[in-house]
């Protein structure tokens, strides 16, 4: 005899808003995990100053993180259709490409040998 699993009843939930709710502003945020988590850190970047502020720090399951994923790719897809493509500048280099790119094997000698052949 099979027994059906029970319909798990969708939950009601009533959002509470503050009258007055805080934001806080972030242009740059800092991804990394553990097994268990996934840790988001939400800096503010100012110009004309050197520090980066870890404005929030949001930690979730890996589970809810990709669900956030999926929601947050929806939005932006209705985002980019009412008001177009959002362009995104090219990423910077990683700092061992900063540090590194501009080097290459070999003297300069070697090179201009090469060059003249």
């Amino acid at each position: 005899m099979q027994s059906n699993p029970p319909n798990p009843q969708k939950r009601q939930l009533r959002l509470e808003l503050p009258a007055d709710p805080s934001a806080t502003y972030s242009n740059t945020v800092m991804i990394s995990h553990t097994t268990t988590e996934v840790i988001f850190d939400f800096i503010q970047i100012m110009p004309n100053d050197n520090r980066a502020r870890v404005q929030k720090r949001i930690i979730m399951t890996p589970t809810h993180a990709k669900m956030f994923l999926s929601a947050l790719a929806e939005n932006i897809n209705k985002f980019e259709e009412s008001h177009g493509e959002i362009s995104i500048p090219p990423r910077p280099q990683s700092l061992a490409e900063q540090l590194f790119g501009g080097v290459k094997s070999g003297s300069s000698d070697e090179e201009d040998e090469d060059n003249n052949e």
